[in-house]
């Protein structure tokens, strides 16, 4: 346990890489967002106003996975660090730093809420579809959201670690081979309406859950390609 702490203080080596520009892309795009609304003629703020940028620091994991595994793991390998023990200590670190920024999103959307929708009835944070759910099913699912960006993020290096260019683009195309297969299977049963109906019907509770097992998916394969990667 010593040694998987070590690897997270060893990660937070690079505090703006993991810490600084997430918060700063938290800021800017949110007062980007009210500057742009503030900007809007009075006819366009009529009803309520809706923005994406709350999103941003989520994708932003997608790069803090390929970051946490490119910058540090040839330096652990020098240090005699092991595999399993980089992999549980980065994983443990990021997890930890992924539920900080669900806790701080379920707050800004009470903010959010409380503010009128920061004085413009817009929605950043506290978007209906999640904002209508108790405070652990909306921390569930930004934390599940955040780790599995992060985890395809870490995998794709894993995978660029192991086989470099050429493992990346066979992974590619068996991803798109493997999705094509789906959709052929959905339209030669004709099943459309029904896996409409199914994601129509799909609750912020049990998306978080499904999404959930491929963040479990992705950890064990990368875990898998990692084991044989080299530094």
């Amino acid at each position: 346990m010593n040694r998987v702490i070590k690897v997270a203080r060893m990660q937070l080596i690079n505090k703006w890489t993991f810490l600084g520009i997430p918060l700063v892309i938290l800021v800017v795009s949110t007062l980007l967002t009210f500057a742009i609304w503030a900007l809007l003629p009075a006819s366009a703020r009529e009803g309520t106003l809706y923005s994406g940028s709350g999103q941003a620091v989520m994708w932003y994991f997608l790069a803090l996975g390929i970051q946490s595994l490119t910058l540090t793991f040839p330096f652990s390998q020098a240090m005699s660090v092991s595999r399993k023990t980089f992999y549980l200590g980065t994983l443990g670190l990021f997890a930890l730093i992924a539920l900080g920024f669900s806790i701080l999103y379920y707050l800004l959307g009470l903010v959010e809420t409380a503010t009128g929708g920061w004085g413009f009835n817009g929605q950043l944070f506290a978007m209906d579809w999640i904002a209508g759910n108790n405070a652990l099913v909306q921390i569930l699912f930004y934390f599940v959201a955040m780790v599995l960006l992060f985890m395809i993020g870490f995998w794709c290096a894993t995978v660029y670690l192991r086989w470099k260019a050429t493992g990346l683009l066979a992974a590619g195309i068996a991803f798109a081979v493997l999705l094509l297969g789906m959709l052929a299977l959905v339209a030669v049963n004709d099943a459309w309406p029904q896996v409409g109906n199914w994601f129509a019907s799909m609750q912020v509770l049990g998306l978080s859950i499904v999404l959930g097992l491929v963040c479990v998916a992705l950890a064990g394969g990368s875990y898998l390609t990692l084991r044989r990667a080299t530094a």
